[in-house]
């Protein structure tokens, strides 16, 4: 199995990445996707959030109101740290049986936003970067996802910076240009991949 942590900051097209190394034949570990599925109805992960946070952060039909919680979390750094404190090990311990279960001849490709933040390349084989320049990353977040240069700025800023995650890449998806130039890119990585892992 090769154990492969893939990352880029917000606009750079990380998750156009995930989608087509999948689409090749990597097993896809998505942790936003798990952080979500971990804190649904009836989970012990939701039920843990409201007995921290209270009754509140539950919309009319009993799910998590994230806009809510969010607007709790990201005014207060000790409050966040408690909601990691809950999430965080729920969301490893589903990453670690969706890998589990995925093979010993496996490429298991690990989404992870925040892995430059949070130090977590030693986790992982390898780790890919998708780049883009900040003007392109501005450029997307404003026209395609609707923010406001203000707003994508201030995503961008709390992040790590471009320089950071470069420093932790073993191989860097540079994902500037148009749609087309990136699938023939994403495929020689892809090739790579299998090349480490002994071939598949």
């Amino acid at each position: 199995m090769l154990k492969v942590g893939l990352t880029g900051g917000i606009g750079a097209g990380k998750s156009e990445v995930s989608r087509l190394l999948g689409a090749y034949g990597a097993v896809i570990v998505d942790s936003d996707k798990i952080a979500r599925e971990v804190v649904e109805p009836g989970t012990p992960g939701l039920a843990a959030v409201v007995a921290e946070f209270g009754p509140g952060v539950l919309t009319p039909e009993g799910a998590l109101d994230r806009p809510g919680l969010g607007a709790i979390v990201f005014a207060d750094t000790a409050r966040l740290s408690a909601l990691n404190a809950i999430v965080h090990p729920l969301v490893r311990d589903r990453a670690a049986e969706l890998e589990a279960a995925a093979g010993p001849d496996a490429v298991v490709v690990h989404d992870v936003p925040l892995l430059a933040e949070n130090g977590l390349a030693p986790l992982y084989d390898l780790v890919v970067v998708v780049d883009a320049s900040t003007d392109t990353r501005l450029d997307r977040l404003v026209r395609l996802r609707g923010m406001t240069p203000d707003e994508a700025h201030a995503r961008m800023a709390a992040q790590a910076t471009r320089e950071q995650r470069l420093a932790v890449a073993d191989l860097v998806i540079d994902n500037d240009g148009p749609l087309e130039e990136l699938e023939p890119r994403v495929r020689a990585v892809w090739e790579e991949l299998c090349r480490r892992s002994g071939g598949r």
